[in-house]
């Protein structure tokens, strides 16, 4: 948060169990990345390895953050009992910027999900805008968004579960509308003149416009008081 405020680029590399996260702060990164699709692969509570499409269960990406900052805790308890950490300078307990997908579910969903990444110790959470029950990774086809407003509440939520602690969680906003061609509904004025009328089942066809539709959709989300 020190480096957000100082405008300085943050680089870091993703960690998917407690001894990357080690080596990481041996080597001195300054934050660490937990990737949805690393959880989904090869680190959920339901012991599977699934593709990137939010099939895990909702809990496992918080059970990895705390598995991640008990380990970086150690490491620090051994350092200082060693009296090493004035001599090395090394940073052990970095903040971790975690995946909450599209937030497996609604608002009380996200506002759960946010509760669980915070008291498993991350600094950072991230949110998308996709329909978290037909959820796909970035190179794939067949991404359905959810109208603008729904994205946000869940926001809203994720936010109000943060003020809910009394932690300053650094809350990141997601827009999957350069690559996705379908809309659940067009009830937010704000997607309407970026849906063509046609249907697909229940889901909109989107114009071929999805420059312009990715950015209005991420300015709305960055103008909301959050």
């Amino acid at each position: 948060m020190e480096a957000s405020s100082g405008r300085q680029t943050c680089r870091c590399a993703r960690a998917l169990t407690g001894n990357q996260a080690v080596q990481m702060a041996q080597a001195g990164l300054k934050a660490i990345y937990l990737s949805g699709w690393q959880v989904a692969a090869d680190a959920n509570t339901s012991g599977q390895m699934y593709p990137d499409q939010s099939l895990y269960p909702s809990n496992s990406v918080p059970q990895v953050v705390k598995a991640i900052n008990n380990a970086l805790q150690r490491a620090d308890q051994i350092a200082h009992s060693e009296g090493v950490e004035g001599v090395e300078g090394i940073d052990w307990m970095l903040p971790i910027v975690a995946d909450a997908e599209a937030g497996f579910g609604g608002t009380l969903n996200a506002f759960e999900l946010m509760k669980a990444m915070i008291e498993a110790g991350a600094a950072g959470v991230h949110f998308e805008d996709q329909l978290s029950s037909a959820k796909k990774c970035g190179h794939m086809g067949g991404k359905v968004l959810v109208p603008t407003s729904e994205a946000i509440q869940k926001l809203i939520a994720a936010r109000l579960a943060a003020d809910v602690l009394g932690v300053p969680t650094i809350l990141i906003a997601r827009t999957d509308a350069n690559g996705a061609h379908l809309l659940t509904s067009d009830c937010d004025p704000a997607d309407t003149a970026f849906v063509t009328g046609e249907k697909n089942g229940r889901r909109l066809l989107q114009n071929p416009g999805w420059s312009r539709y990715r950015i209005s959709r991420g300015w709305r989300m960055l103008l909301t008081r959050i």
